[in-house]
Parts: structure tokens; C-alpha cells; sequence
């Protein structure tokens, strides 16, 4: 892909730029990621963790879903409970479904470059799906299979309460605000959601998956990452 000119006012843009904007070659060595959720050590979690733990069974118990008998695993969420940042994307893969963790592979890698690139730890977010359990043959959901497993993704927003919540792909969008229109329109608009009373600010942003096929959509989505990285700096917010 051909790079535009640049502002130089700025070298250090220029290197973030560089992390995002070329073309990827990936090994195909797996991705060391942590394999439980993490824990900051001077909150007292056992209600969340309860109460995960319950939506986890929740999950489970789900009846009648093409979703889950097609998948091996329950893909709920890893990453740090405590995190103010809260990504969700659309649906686990193969490699998720495998290992029931989230953004494995080259998903997972192209997520961690981009969040580098503003100076965030991955393993510092805690990172989820609108659904939980692998599509047959990772077609999308239906807006009637988005609507059920949107009740289960609000209360996990308001189990983890987030800071800021990041929306990687279209399902996930339509999960959280009920909006279908294309994620071109959408895409890097601070919204809001409201849920139990407590009011959530939301960005919409590419799914890494879509970036690794339409590489030319990256410099909208380093845009987006720009934009996430002024509104930690305005909130003020810390990241472990």
C-alpha cells in the first residue's frame, strides 16, 4: 500500500504510523498469551468474579442456539477485570474457539501492535465478543442471534464497568446500539450507552480481521486509535 506524505511535525507519530500502516508478514509461531484473567492486586474482586462466574453459567445454559452447538468452547472474556478499557469484538474464530481465549493468531497480533502503537499493553484491556460462541463456518450473525447474546454483553459491561468501550466490527455494533448501518458511517463517533443507570462512552473502530483483508482501511483505524488515545488523556485515565 502506497503511503501518503506525512506532517513531520512529529517523528513519533511517524513511528506509530509505521507500526500500523504497512502490509504484515506474521509467524506462525502462537501468540504467549496469558491463558487466565488477570487481577489487580489492591481491589477486592470476589463479587466480580462471582458474578462472572454466574454469567459464565448463564451462557452455558443457553438452549436452542445454532451457535453454541456449533462451538468446542465458551469464549467469555480475558485480559484484566479491573481495566478501565473494555473491548468487545464480534465472534471468537477458530483458533478462540479452540482455546476459549480471545484475538488469537494473526487477529490477535495486529491487536497488540495497534494498541502498542499508543502505548497500551493488550493484556492491559479486557477484551471480549458480542457473542460468545463461534458462527457455523464464521458467518455472520443474525440480527435476531445479536439481539439474544446483547442482554448477556450488557451485563458483562456492567460487571467488568468500564471506562471506555471499544467496538471492533459491525456486530458488535449493532450488539451494543442497535445500529445495522454500514461501520464506514459510524466509525470513530464517540457515543454513549447507558446501562443500569451508569452511562458508558463507546468508540466504533475496525475488527483487526477486516484490517488484515482490506489493508487500506488502517489509516482510518490509526485515526480511531488517535482518537481513543485523546479521550484516556481527557478522562484521565490510568493503565496498569
Amino acid at each position: 500500500m502506497t503511503k501518503r506524505t506525512l506532517n513531520q511535525n512529529s517523528k513519533s507519530i511517524q513511528k506509530l504510523i509505521d507500526i500500523i500502516e504497512p502490509d504484515f508478514i506474521f509467524s506462525e509461531k502462537p501468540l504467549n498469551r496469558i491463558k487466565t484473567i488477570n487481577i489487580s492486586e489492591n481491589v477486592d474482586d470476589s463479587q466480580k468474579l462471582e458474578k462472572l462466574e454466574e454469567l459464565k453459567k448463564q451462557l452455558n445454559s443457553i438452549e436452542n442456539c445454532n451457535l453454541k452447538i456449533n462451538s468446542k468452547n465458551l469464549t467469555i472474556g480475558d485480559g484484566d477485570i479491573n481495566s478501565p478499557l473494555m473491548i468487545v469484538g464480534e465472534t471468537p474464530g477458530y483458533e478462540e474457539d479452540k482455546s476459549g481465549l480471545t484475538f488469537q493468531g494473526e487477529i490477535g497480533d495486529l491487536l497488540k501492535k495497534m494498541f502498542s502503537a499508543i502505548d497500551i499493553n493488550l493484556e492491559s484491556i479486557y477484551k471480549t465478543y458480542s457473542i460468545n460462541f463461534r458462527p457455523p463456518d464464521d458467518r455472520r450473525p443474525s440480527s435476531q442471534e445479536i439481539k439474544r447474546y446483547s442482554i448477556f454483553l450488557k451485563e458483562h459491561i456492567s460487571i467488568i464497568d468500564p471506562k471506555i468501550i471499544i467496538l471492533l466490527g459491525g456486530t458488535a455494533m449493532e450488539a451494543l446500539t442497535g445500529l445495522n448501518s454500514k461501520i464506514t458511517d459510524e466509525r470513530g463517533k464517540w457515543k454513549e450507552i447507558i446501562l443500569k443507570n451508569k452511562s458508558y462512552p463507546l468508540l466504533i473502530t475496525y475488527n483487526p480481521s477486516y484490517l488484515l483483508r482490506y489493508p487500506e482501511y488502517k489509516r482510518q483505524s490509526w485515526e480511531d486509535l488517535k482518537n481513543i488515545r485523546e479521550q484516556i488523556k481527557k478522562l484521565k485515565i490510568q493503565i496498569k
